[in-house]
């Protein structure tokens, strides 16, 4: 943006005195219920026998190279050529089209001759089809806020749930971000929904963002929209699918030689987009996936389309916080800041989430490999890869296992060109049998680079070996806060709520909260009595007592505890391995007993093998297990079914399993993170602010581990279950202190008592 400024600023300064630089042109078409506005800045007038229009557009690009201008930019000088020469007077009308490289600073010119009348019928044409949409637009907005000012909360108020839903409107009235606490059963969908929704009714907002980390929550906020559509409301949401997912290709390869639906997808996206949007109300990967084929257009870009025409956008974090991949037509430079509304589900997340989005990492081993792929086609690249190359020695020769670094400058500086010349590679070379290996690297030292500029003192800068002795350098975002309260500063507020956020003012400090910001703990509804919670104080997962006797010990424990009664049962380990030490022995020893059917999260499940470990939950009896899914017991008519999960895996949170689909939850171990480069960084960083280093490495993130497993259990008012903490650090206070306000009952049991405990429990409620 700043070298565009540049080179306008430079080529008007060049101009004679008939140059009128920056003139303003403004033209307004009044219609019965709206009227349309027009209005820009044309680069330069040019004074003459007929007047010239200058469009002044800036490129890296060889302007010697280029055929034509691109028909946007052109069109654009077009309406600034008819606005003049109507309110002028003019017959006749020159456009000038003036590219210039803003690295060589060479010029070329593209110039057109119009007549009053030709640009008139152009112009009108514009016009008329502008005007299609804008009609539509203007008919739903009316549709829609009628129908959101008779909308009607859609079940019975539960306790607290007014207030809660209360809470979220007055913090999008004013403008702030609320970090709220909502344990499961609140309803934290549809209270955070309805308001947002109600709070567009006023004017509140223009659209809803609603941002999730998995594919689970997203069904469920799309579920949520449909309800409130049963109940009379008219809006329109867009759910967006990943590229790679939603792509009718084997590969997403955006090529117009390689793909039927990019080639000429622009000649008839807008048809495709109208006939969807005048058709449907909800624009579901399904839809959009069946007026793609129809219109035989891309389903990605399409899906990115119909955002702009919708009023509720369903999609992962990315969207608005990857420095990449956020939608740049709501977000960018230049684009008009909207009244959007954040809603942030599952909120926990985002702090990973961030914190990778915005680090960077680059290999030594890399710059060697793509040296040896160019150096048969550019030498000049060559070159600058081995000075690259040379710059990672350096820093290579100074780490033994991993090493924190002041600056790198002399890195960045190398990286930085060797950027410029992959670019003018990329832009010459478009047949180059080594383009796609260029261009991949591009984008990984391009993300170097955006990182680089954003390092401040949130940042730490390290070098280390990774398990295959590959040598890289890391750019880690320790503290996200910053990028991630500058990509909320897009809306007029933000919602960021989930069922595990605490310690409350430890996610507000790292997810981007300001003092005057709001946080709320809301009740839960259900009834503490329904569920059990027992802590063994004789286990642990800790490393130093890992042996094969404290491996039996727990599965003594969930055998004592499964037996006492039949059901769908889940343990939740510290990893695959621990997984594996403890699933062996209970098969061996205790299952047969239990008539229990085991079920075990591999390490690696393709998400039909989800679906299917998840349908033996929910008691689907057609669900064929693949070979993925051990089991070692048939089923038995009377018995026990027992997961086998990972603390922290995609069976630990986002689930939904209700009534009597799981009635206990047993989790083995704190879920602390395993000890590594980057928590230790986390920690050291945090105790230099004045923070429990520890606490913020490793006791918060591992807590919240346990919560979100422990949540699997009790879905509804009406669900029966227990969670068993098998691990004696959770007697301790320093444990106790993180538990939710709903854990304040709970029974301390051993291996000897633990069977009794338990089955009192079941006899209280059976």
């Amino acid at each position: 943006m700043a070298e565009g400024s540049r080179i306008h600023r430079m080529i008007q300064r060049r101009m004679g005195s008939e140059y009128h630089a920056e003139v303003p042109l403004r033209y307004r078409r009044e219609y019965e219920t709206y009227s349309i506005l027009l209005e820009g800045r044309a680069d330069g007038v040019i004074d003459g026998d007929v007047t010239i229009i200058d469009e002044i557009k800036g490129t890296y690009r060889d302007p010697e190279r280029m055929k034509e201008p691109e028909s946007v930019h052109l069109a654009q000088a077009k309406c600034y050529a008819w606005i003049y020469a109507q309110e002028h007077g003019r017959d006749r009308m020159k456009v000038r089209m003036t590219y210039c490289n803003l690295d060589t600073e060479e010029v070329r010119y593209f110039y057109y001759t119009y007549s009053f009348g030709e640009l008139t019928e152009w112009f009108e044409d514009i016009l008329s089809q502008y005007k299609r949409w804008s009609d539509e637009e203007t008919a739903w907005i009316q549709k829609r806020q009628e129908s959101i000012r008779q909308l009607r909360f859609p079940f019975p108020y539960r306790e607290g749930q007014r207030e809660l839903a209360a809470h979220v409107y007055h913090t999008i009235c004013h403008g702030k971000k609320l970090f709220l606490e909502a344990p499961t059963g609140v309803g934290k969908t549809i209270s955070t929904v309805f308001p947002a929704v109600k709070a567009m009714g006023e004017k509140k907002a223009d659209r809803i963002f609603y941002l999730t980390a998995k594919t689970i929550t997203r069904t469920v906020a799309d579920q949520t929209f449909s309800l409130l559509r049963e109940g009379g409301l008219h809006f329109k949401t867009v759910v967006l699918t990943a590229r790679d997912k939603i792509c009718f290709m084997e590969e997403a390869e955006c090529n117009p030689e390689y793909c039927p639906y990019a080639k000429g997808h622009y000649d008839r996206i807008r048809e495709a987009v109208f006939d969807l949007l005048t058709s449907q109300e909800h624009y579901s990967r399904e839809q959009i996936e069946a007026y793609a084929r129809r219109h035989c257009v891309c389903p990605f870009e399409m899906a990115l389309d119909m955002s702009l025409f919708s009023d509720g956008i369903i999609c992962d974090y990315n969207y608005v916080f990857d420095p990449h991949v956020y939608l740049r037509r709501f977000f960018g430079e230049g684009s008009q800041k909207k009244n959007h509304l954040f809603l942030v589900d599952e909120a926990h997340n985002l702090l990973d989430r961030g914190r990778e989005m915005y680090s960077a990492v680059l290999y030594k081993e890399d710059f060697l490999t793509l040296k040896r792929t160019i150096k048969a086609y550019d030498t000049r690249m060559e070159k600058l890869l081995e000075r690259c190359n040379r710059e990672m020695l350096l820093l290579k020769k100074e780490c033994e296992d991993w090493c924190v670094v002041d600056q790198i400058d002399s890195l960045a500086q190398a990286v930085q060109r060797l950027a410029t010349v992959m670019e003018e590679y990329l832009e010459n070379h478009e047949d180059s049998p080594v383009r796609r290996e260029v261009l991949d690297f591009y984008f990984t030292v391009s993300h170097f680079q955006m990182i680089y500029e954003l390092l401040d003192e949130k940042y730490v800068i390290y070098t280390q070996f990774d398990g295959e002795g590959r040598f890289f350098v890391r750019l880690f975002n320790v503290d996200p806060s910053d990028n991630l309260k500058q990509c909320m500063d897009r809306g007029v507020s933000s919602i960021l709520f989930s069922a595990t956020l605490l310690p409350i003012q430890y996610y507000k400090k790292l997810l981007g909260g300001e003092s005057t910001d709001y946080e709320v703990y809301a009740r839960s509804t259900f009834d503490p009595a329904r569920k059990a919670l027992f802590l063994a104080e004789d286990v642990t997962s800790r490393y130093t007592r890992r042996t094969q006797e404290e491996y039996y010990r727990i599965a003594e424990y969930i055998h004592r505890i499964v037996r006492t009664r039949y059901g769908n049962y889940m343990v939740f380990f510290p990893s695959h391995l621990f997984l594996r030490k403890v699933y062996e022995i209970y098969l061996e020893h205790f299952a047969g007993e239990d008539m229990a059917e085991c079920i075990v999260q591999e390490e690696y499940m393709t998400e039909e093998k989800r679906e299917q470990f998840i349908r033996r939950f929910e008691g689907n009896e057609e669900a064929v297990l693949s070979d993925a899914i051990r089991m070692d017991i048939e089923l038995q008519e009377e018995g026990s079914l027992v997961g086998f999960c990972v603390l922290g895996g995609i069976f630990a949170e986002g689930i939904d399993l209700k009534d009597d689909r799981l009635i206990g939850a047993i989790i083995v171990g704190t879920g602390l993170p395993q000890v590594c480069t980057e928590r230790e960084i986390l920690k050291g960083y945090f105790e230099k602010a004045g923070e429990n280093g520890f606490d913020y490495a490793y006791r918060f993130p591992g807590m919240n581990k346990v919560l979100q497993a422990a949540g699997r259990v009790i879905r509804t008012a009406q669900d029966v279950g227990l969670v068993a903490l098998l691990d004696e650090r959770f007697c301790f206070s320093s444990y106790q202190k993180l538990f939710p306000r709903e854990w304040a009952q709970f029974e301390i049991v051993n291996a000897a008592s633990v069977e009794r405990r338990v089955e009192k429990f079941w006899d209280d409620w059976l």
